[in-house]
């Protein structure tokens, strides 16, 4: 990857941290079996968490969590899992580790 893309990136995952929505669904996702117990369409460890959830955890129109998790995914933050009609959302806890450890010997 060039530098130019990576610098890109960086950024995009900077802005993507910057709000308290995208870092409490981070938090969240983080512990999924607990935050998102009543999700019954499957282990939310194992497939992800349902949007509807999240939603309803943000107390947000779902158009406005969209975007969230959107935004997450483009900065590599989170996976989406489409099963049916559903869509289900995981962190990317290798490319966190990777942004945690590149901001750290950058700072």
């Amino acid at each position: 990857m060039d530098s130019t893309r990576f610098s890109e990136i960086r950024e995009e995952q900077a802005k993507a941290l910057a709000s308290r929505a995208r870092m409490s669904i981070l938090h969240w996702l983080k512990t999924p079996d607990v935050n998102f117990a009543d999700q019954a369409s499957g282990s939310p460890v194992e497939i992800g968490v349902c949007v509807t959830l999240i939603t309803a955890k943000l107390g947000m129109s779902q158009p406005t969590v969209s975007r969230h998790l959107e935004l997450l995914r483009r900065a590599n933050f989170l996976t989406i899992r489409r099963i049916g009609k559903w869509s289900y959302y995981k962190r990317n806890e290798q490319a966190l580790t990777e942004y945690r450890s590149w901001l750290g010997d950058t700072l």
